[in-house]
Order: structure tokens, then C-alpha cells, then sequence
């Protein structure tokens, strides 16, 4: 454990070590969000966080393969295949960010992304499911790593609509499934707890971690596509390294209750991005239903409902960090203890949730609220209300592929 601490901690001190450099990159190349009039944010910021997260997640890694504990974990290409994919994306993103490419481009380099860690073994070759669902052909294992490397992706971009969403989100499900993916090393490997998922894991929480501080509200700069598609690649690659721990073999002897914690292996990578896969689910149905392309940017993501409700640019977020931690972690707790009692805790931390999302915070009192960080006055939330000095990433960033970008 204390290797892979050791790790997280590198990577968050060189992602929050390096954020003034990449804010000085973004200014010196233009990689600005500009202030439109579907924007929430009123001030032009710097978007290109992503390099700050992939030079943590480079430093770590290197450093991590000199580690005599983890070196089993560079035995195989897999390491080099998801630092490779993030590396591609984030130059993808970069590229967008400074030019404005059309959908169709952005889509090729996240398939050339995900092609390229599935060249170096980061594939799916079955699902981890009670009794192992094997994936019959390598062409259909390559048409599923794609596809599920694309929509993790573009699922993260999709809620990167508020400052320090994704990057919280993704670091309170990542630390959800690091702790999964050690318990599971423990019991697989009880003399080696060298993992390739929890190195990973524990270097996308720390690079999260480490740009946290200067992306929370009032933002200093955002991660921009650079960013978003970095964390959901990554995120995808540990899922995937994952599943080649599973032992399908003695799955047959289970039976009953007991087979609920064989089920967390595909249960758990869907509740860490719930809340990305329902907003980019509603948002493809809503603009699909209104006529318009899927990628269409429009301001009623959850984030955007959220300030619709009353809540404080601050409060939303950490509401949806609550709503993200309610799951991801609620679903891990099948893995300790008995279902019945996971389930009765979940459904009072639901309750807290609705209450926090629905309840008095929003019309009453100042907890939270915008003006105590940003020193202005807050604007009523609404859908359309803008706060003044909150640097709230663009449309742009929420949604990866779109033709009027």
C-alpha cells in the first residue's frame, strides 16, 4: 500500500507543481476559453490543465518502474499502452483546444487512442461477469475496447461543466476502485500485491488531486479537452487490465447471495462514471428528441440543473461529489459486507443525497456560497445566470464530438 501511496503522491505534486506551466503554455498559444453567450463563465481561461495531468502521470509512472515492488507491473506493455493512449489524447486535445477541429477528426484520434492500448494488451477479451462472458472474436475484442475507451471519454468531457467536477468526480470513484482493485490483489496474489489497475488508479486520483487546487472554484484554468479525455482514458485502461484478474473458473461454485460481489467488477467502473454516462445519456436523448445533432452543445447538463435549482457554483459541485461518492463507494461495500446491510446504509446515504440536493440549501442561508471564495456578488442561479468571476469551463470541453464547435 505504501508504494502506491508513494505514487499517488508523486503524481499529485507534479501535476500541482506543473499547472503554472501549462497555464503559461495555454496563453502562449492561444488555448483560451473565449466568453460566448451560452457560457456560464464571464472572464477568458486558460484550458490546457490536460498537459499539467499527463506530465504527473509520466513522472509517476517512470519513477513507479524503478520501484522494486512494482516491477512485475512493467512485465507486460500494457503500462506503456495506457500512458501511450493518454499521451495521444492529450495532444488530440491540446490540438483542439488551439485549432477547433471538426467532430470527425477529434473522433479518429480517440479511436487511434484506444487502438493503440489495445496494440499493447489493454484489451477486453471477457467480461467480467459470474461464469466469465468470453468475448468470442479478436475483431469483436478490439470493436468493444474502442467503443468502451471512446464513451469513457467523452462521458468524462460531458460533465466537465463546473470548476473542479471531473477532476473531483474521477478522483472519488478512482479512489473507490483503487481500494477494489487492492483488496482484489490481496486475495488473488497474496505474496505480491503488484497490481497494474491499482498503480494506475492511484496515479489518476493523484493527478487529479494535484489539479484540484487550481481548478477548484474560482478556477484558475480548466483541464480542457486535454484533460477530460485523459482522465476517462485512463480510467477505462485500468477497468479494462482489471478484468484479466478475474478467475471465471470458480465462479460455478458460487451460488445464492454470494455471487452479488462477482457482479462488482462490471457493477463498479458504471458507478464511478454514473453520473458522466446519465448526462451524456440525457443529453444525446434531449437533443435527439428536439431535432438537433447529439453533440449540439446546450445548457441543461446536471451541472447546469443543478445552478437551476438554487445551488452556489461551490455547493453544486460538492453535492455531485456527494452523489458520486454514494455509489462508487456503496458498491464497493458489497465486497465486505452482507448485502442487507449494504443496501440499508445505501439507502439512508441516498435520502442524505436527495435531502442536500433538494432540501433548504438551496434558497436558504450562505453555506457555500460563491461570494465567500470569489469576494463578488452572487447572481441568482438560474439556467441561464452567469457569477461573476466563475470560470466555468465552456460547452466545448462538455462535449468532445460536435459539428458547430
Amino acid at each position: 500500500m505504501r508504494a502506491y501511496l508513494l505514487v499517488m503522491l508523486i503524481a499529485a505534486a507534479v501535476t500541482y507543481l506543473a499547472t503554472p506551466g501549462a497555464r503559461w503554455v495555454a496563453r502562449r498559444t492561444n488555448a483560451i476559453s473565449a466568453v460566448r453567450a451560452r457560457d456560464v463563465h464571464l472572464m477568458p481561461t486558460p484550458r490546457l490543465g490536460g498537459l499539467a495531468m499527463l506530465l504527473g502521470i509520466v513522472v509517476a509512472v517512470v519513477l513507479a518502474s524503478q520501484m522494486p515492488f512494482l516491477e512485475p507491473v512493467f512485465a507486460t506493455p500494457q503500462v506503456l499502452g495506457i500512458v501511450g493512449g493518454a499521451a495521444i489524447v492529450c495532444l488530440l486535445g491540446w490540438a483542439d483546444d488551439v485549432w477547433d477541429l471538426d467532430w470527425m477528426t477529434k473522433l479518429a484520434g480517440q479511436i487511434l487512442a484506444a487502438g493503440f492500448m489495445a496494440l499493447n494488451q489493454v484489451q477486453l477479451t471477457t467480461l467480467p461477469t459470474p461464469g466469465g462472458l468470453t468475448i468470442p472474436s479478436a475483431r469483436l475484442s478490439l470493436f468493444v475496447t474502442i467503443l468502451v475507451v471512446v464513451v469513457a471519454m467523452n462521458a468524462v468531457n460531458f460533465v466537465d461543466g463546473l470548476d473542479g467536477l471531473a477532476a473531483g468526480i474521477v478522483a472519488i470513484g478512482g479512489t473507490a476502485f483503487f481500494l477494489y482493485t487492492y483488496s482484489l490483489t490481496q486475495q488473488a496474489s497474496p505474496t505480491d500485491f503488484a497490481s497494474i489497475a491499482t498503480m494506475v488508479t492511484a496515479v489518476l486520483v493523484g493527478v487529479c488531486l494535484g489539479f484540484l487546487p487550481h481548478n477548484f472554484y474560482p478556477s484558475h484554468i480548466f483541464m480542457g479537452d486535454s484533460g477530460s479525455m485523459v482522465l476517462g482514458l485512463v480510467f477505462a485502461g485500468a477497468v479494462i487490465s482489471v478484468t484479466g484478474q478475474i478467475d471465471a473458473t470458480v465462479t460455478d461454485a458460487v451460488s445464492g447471495a454470494q455471487r452479488a460481489p462477482l457482479f462488482i467488477p462490471l457493477l463498479l467502473p458504471l458507478a464511478v462514471v454514473l453520473l458522466p454516462l446519465l448526462d451524456m445519456t440525457l443529453a444525446v436523448v434531449r437533443r435527439l428528441a428536439a431535432g438537433k445533432s447529439p453533440m449540439a452543445p446546450d445548457r441543461m447538463h446536471l451541472h447546469h440543473r443543478m445552478l437551476a435549482l438554487g445551488h452556489s457554483h461551490r455547493r453544486a459541485v460538492l453535492i455531485l461529489y456527494v452523489w458520486t461518492a454514494v455509489f462508487a463507494f456503496g458498491t464497493v461495500a458489497f465486497v465486505e459486507w452482507r448485502w442487507q446491510i449494504v443496501v440499508s446504509w445505501l439507502g439512508v446515504a441516498i435520502v442524505v443525497a436527495l435531502v442536500l440536493t433538494l432540501g433548504p440549501l438551496r434558497t436558504r442561508g450562505r453555506f457555500l456560497d460563491d461570494d465567500v471564495a470569489s469576494g463578488t456578488i452572487p447572481v441568482a442561479a438560474t439556467v441561464g445566470a452567469s457569477y461573476p468571476s466563475s470560470p466555468t469551463p465552456d460547452p466545448k470541453e462538455q462535449d468532445v464530438v460536435r459539428p458547430d464547435a
